[in-house]
């Protein structure tokens, strides 16, 4: 693998593949992460974000492709890459009868370190647990435990950190809180590679990468993915959305159509229509079928249309009531 750019490389992954069984978990990935970068992988469960970080942090073979992490092959160099290498797994993975600080005298030993002479590096998010110090990981919040799963991954100073969907299942406020500490630490110039499912968090990424069934939809910038929507998207309100959007799956002129929060959001298969002829017409539409409150207007898209978009829209279920 050679890349001119390789020195300002954190990661390079060529054609990467991993199957297991019938079942392919990666299929032919290739990207790249940039040194210093916040990276993020989006996408749903099954996407195969955790077998993807598994085999960039050693602990997974590929079947096919390459992929090198600071410069090194992942599986010829494992041992050098542990060193440097931070990792959170998915599902809280530390020991829950110790305490929050046995947890993490435990971690700085592994390394051949200890907590005073890194606390400096971890101080930012300790301290929020310190208190805490003498409690049991098992009786920590969920917020909590992520804090002191995050030191543990960082109480060794690595040059990487991989967080795999390090806010799932936590409450928002602690999601922002971690987000922000994430921020903190990409400015210091740790490079950070995180995946998610929620598409939010997109928008805190310098890049992204959207990921569905082992493949990869699209990587570039938040905004740039964004704006690669290219057409109008529509928003539909009415009082009873579910019998609607039998009625706008029924229009000629739709593309796809799915519940989005409280509303439904519309694409026309006319790709040059403007948004504000669509909508009109659509209105229209649904007024003629008897949908008297239906109001349709154009609306930005987000993360989420761009990828149900480049994945293909879901198949929406019958409205209740609606003939067999």
């Amino acid at each position: 693998m050679s890349d001119p750019r390789a020195s300002e490389l954190a990661v390079v992954a060529e054609s990467l593949g991993k199957r297991f069984g019938a079942t392919t978990a990666l299929g032919a990935v290739t990207f790249d992460v940039r040194s210093g970068e916040l990276f993020g992988f989006i996408g749903p469960d099954g996407g195969g974000k955790t077998t993807l970080f598994r085999i960039l942090t050693t602990l997974l073979v590929p079947d096919a492709g390459r992929a090198e992490v600071l410069g090194l092959e992942v599986t010829a160099n494992l041992w050098q890459l542990r060193r440097r290498v931070g990792y959170m797994a998915g599902r809280f993975s530390l020991y829950p009868d110790l305490s929050v600080r046995e947890n993490l005298d435990f971690f700085a030993s592994v390394f051949g370190t200890t907590v005073e002479r890194e606390y400096a590096q971890i101080e930012p998010i300790y301290r929020q647990i310190e208190p805490f110090a003498t409690r049991r990981a098992s009786d920590l919040s969920g917020g909590m435990k992520q804090k002191l799963a995050l030191c543990c991954a960082l109480v060794h100073r690595p040059d990487i950190l991989f967080l795999d969907e390090p806010t799932t299942g936590v409450d928002a406020v602690s999601r922002r809180e971690f987000w922000d500490l994430l921020a903190s630490l990409k400015a210091s110039g740790l490079t950070i590679v995180v995946s998610t499912p929620y598409m939010d968090e997109a928008a805190r990424c310098d890049r992204i990468a959207l990921i569905q069934k082992g493949k990869i939809l699209a990587i570039d910038t938040p905004d740039a993915v964004i704006e690669s929507f290219g057409r109008p998207l529509l928003t539909v309100h009415a009082a009873e959305r579910h019998q609607v959007l039998g009625v706008v799956r029924q229009y000629p002129e739709t593309d796809w159509v799915y519940p989005f929060g409280e509303t439904l959001h519309f694409t026309d298969r006319r790709r040059e229509i403007a948004g504000t002829d669509a909508a009109a017409q659509l209105e229209r539409f649904l007024h003629e079928q008897g949908v008297a409150d239906a109001k349709v207007a154009t609306a930005p898209a987000t993360i989420e249309d761009v990828f149900i978009d480049r994945m293909g829209a879901p198949e929406a279920p019958e409205p209740a009531g609606a003939p067999a």
